[in-house]
């Protein structure tokens, strides 16, 4: 089956400074867990495929569709949700309004956008504060709310970074069940996250960057099993995902 995104031989980067280097990276139907240390290029990599940023080298393909312009990328954007791990939004607004306007920003259909925004803030179990006005909410309550949008319309490919930051445990095993709705739903979800756990716990597909390369791709099973004798770390998943990092020589 051919990947809903992806990635060929991409350079990223900012002015002069090179952030990703020639990264090839398919993104199929499931949840994939990105990880790495601080500065891997997680957050770039998530800019770069919600077509925030152009990439410098290298192909872009989302949903069968090669982004070479902006105009393909104002094409593909009705298939891509995204929650940038600071998202921008109007304190006046109330929770139904921000999802609602996300989801109008992003083409959902006229006819259809209601019923959205209603299933999308229903997902986030924010149906109570729906006329809430998001400066009144919780760091938590929040993140739900940017979940919401992106999720509106249950876009094919649907982008979180740092997706629990501010959610409380229960809030989080809350997360964790409606990425398995996503899943069910046949959509790919990338989740930018320093919480190994909830790798462990979701997510079909791993990768790690590491200094803006890709050095691990595959099962969390496969990445366990990468633990070498005395590695960092709590769990298999934890050790093997230290050892991916030790080899490529990073060092905390």
């Amino acid at each position: 089956m051919a990947p809903i995104a992806m990635v060929r031989n991409l350079g990223q980067g900012y002015g002069r400074s090179t952030i990703i280097r020639r990264l090839d990276l398919d993104i199929h139907a499931g949840v994939v867990g990105l990880l790495g240390p601080n500065g891997a290029g997680k957050t770039t990599l998530l800019r770069t495929l919600a077509t925030v940023v152009p990439p410098q080298e290298g192909l872009l393909n989302i949903c069968g569709t090669p982004v070479r312009s902006e105009r393909d990328a104002r094409k593909v954007r009705r298939q891509i949700g995204y929650l940038p791990q600071d998202f921008g939004y109007f304190p006046a607004f109330t929770v139904e309004d921000f999802v609602h306007y996300c989801a109008w920003l992003r083409g959902v259909p006229k006819e259809s956008v209601a019923t959205a925004v209603d299933e999308a803030i229903s997902c986030v179990h924010l149906t109570e504060r729906r006329k809430a006005k998001l400066r009144s909410l919780s760091g938590g309550m929040l993140r739900r709310c940017g979940i919401a949008a992106a999720i509106a319309g249950f876009p094919r490919l649907i982008l979180l970074d740092e997706p629990t930051a501010g959610l409380d445990p229960a809030q989080r095993l809350e997360f964790r069940a409606l990425l398995r709705m996503l899943k069910r739903r046949g959509l790919a979800v990338v989740i930018s996250t320093h919480l190994v756990e909830d790798v462990a716990a979701v997510c079909d597909a791993v990768a790690v960057l590491s200094a803006g390369r890709l050095v691990f791709q595959g099962q969390p099973d496969e990445l366990m099993q990468a633990a070498v004798a005395d590695a960092a770390g709590d769990t298999h998943l934890e050790r093997g995902y230290m050892s991916v990092l030790a080899q490529d020589g990073w060092s905390a």
